[in-house]
């Protein structure tokens, strides 16, 4: 076991690092306050081969996998710009059409998601369904050469910044009467398909979509995996979505952290500098402990995903720690601050929803806590 990081990957921070600073936490200050996107920065990090680090060379990516691309969210979050798109479009989609996607479909569309000209979101969220993705209504009925796509997908980030959906939908029915999902690549401008926008409190580039889908025809190629086996197809894409989302929070906390600080550095009260003070001091110092321990099972998750090995457990465990580990250290690099901990110039609260927000999503750590009683702990399972 050999925890020291290899060169590569300490390059490889160090590159996202230096791009991200060229913009400047500022920048996405800017681009929240004129409700903006980061398309500078996404296609900076495309054209810089960024994007791709996990998909395969031979459509434009890096030939890496998701330790590299957990890297890249990380630093780009630690930076002060967390994308959440990086979790959806590079994460999901791609891991998705790199194990299931026919060579067509390959180089139909990850060389574009490779090098930043386009994305691919996510859609499996809906309104009814909640975590039980086996009760997911939205249906695809075959016809001919075509798919005829029918139902309502709730809560879907980027649709607007987006070319296509990668879509979870019902196929068919399965012995024990749950859904058997198939997955399908629908174009965001599809015929019949329309999108309303979700007002939110968190402030954030990436916009919430509730999608309705009208009798939406696309052609069989754009199919992914086989009839009816979505539901082991679309994990390959779920526990790396888990990976990333560790991954921008311990970026958020890593970022929040060094802004505090760097604060309780040189604020002086009383002749010395706050961080003297052991009641500013130790609430960063725990906070920093509990980032370091996400982080290392971040990488325990991302290892174990990369390899081929089941990485469920530490997936869920990864996400739940780095949530928990965000929001306080947030919190404390905030109180840290004082007042100064909500002005806009420091740079801090403008983060609270999204770290917020990945408590929540992609999955609710009440759900993570669920899996880690029954897979864990042989708990008896309670629902």
């Amino acid at each position: 076991m050999d925890f020291e990081e290899s060169y590569e990957h300490a390059s490889l921070r160090k590159a996202v690092a230096q791009l991200c600073t060229s913009f400047g936490d500022e920048y996405f200050r800017d681009v929240l306050a004129r409700d903006g996107r980061t398309h500078e920065l996404w296609s900076a990090l495309g054209q810089s081969g960024l994007l791709g680090v996990n998909l395969p060379e031979e459509y434009g990516g890096g030939g890496a996998g998701i330790t590299e691309l957990a890297i890249v969210v990380e630093e780009t979050a630690a930076s002060g710009a967390p994308l959440l798109l990086l979790l959806v479009s590079a994460a999901i989609s791609g891991e998705v059409l790199k194990e299931f996607g026919t060579h067509e479909q390959k180089q139909r569309w990850l060389p574009a998601m490779a090098d930043g000209s386009d994305k691919m979101v996510f859609a499996i969220t809906e309104p009814d369904a909640g975590s039980n993705t086996h009760e997911l209504t939205t249906k695809a009925v075959r016809d001919g050469d075509e798919w005829v796509l029918s139902g309502t997908k709730y809560y879907i980030s980027g649709v607007d910044e987006a070319s296509n959906l990668l879509v979870v939908a019902r196929t068919g029915t399965s012995a024990k009467g749950g859904g058997e999902m198939t997955l399908f690549v629908v174009p965001t401008d599809a015929v019949g398909l329309e999108r309303a926008l979700i007002p939110v409190e968190v402030r954030a580039p990436e916009k919430q979509y509730t999608l309705t889908f009208d009798q939406v025809r696309i052609s069989d190629d754009r199919r992914v995996g086989e009839v009816g086996e979505g539901m082991k197809i679309v994990f390959r894409g779920l526990n790396p979505e888990r990976i990333t989302g560790a991954a921008i929070e311990t970026g958020i906390a890593r970022y929040a952290l060094a802004k505090a600080s760097a604060y309780a550095r040189q604020r002086e009260v009383w002749g010395v500098p706050i961080g003297a003070h052991q009641g500013v001091s130790h609430p960063l110092a725990a906070a920093a402990v509990d980032v370091e321990l996400a982080r290392l099972m971040t990488a325990r998750a991302a290892w174990l995903h990369d390899n081929g090995k089941p990485a469920g457990e530490s997936a869920n465990m990864a996400k739940y720690a780095a949530a928990e580990a965000a929001l306080v250290a947030l919190d404390v690099a905030i109180q840290t601050h004082g007042g100064n901990g909500l002005a806009s110039e420091f740079g801090l609260a403008h983060l609270w929803g999204t770290a917020r927000l990945l408590k929540v999503a992609p999955v609710s750590r009440e759900m993570v806590l669920n899996f880690v009683a029954t897979h864990t702990l042989g708990l008896p399972k309670s629902y």
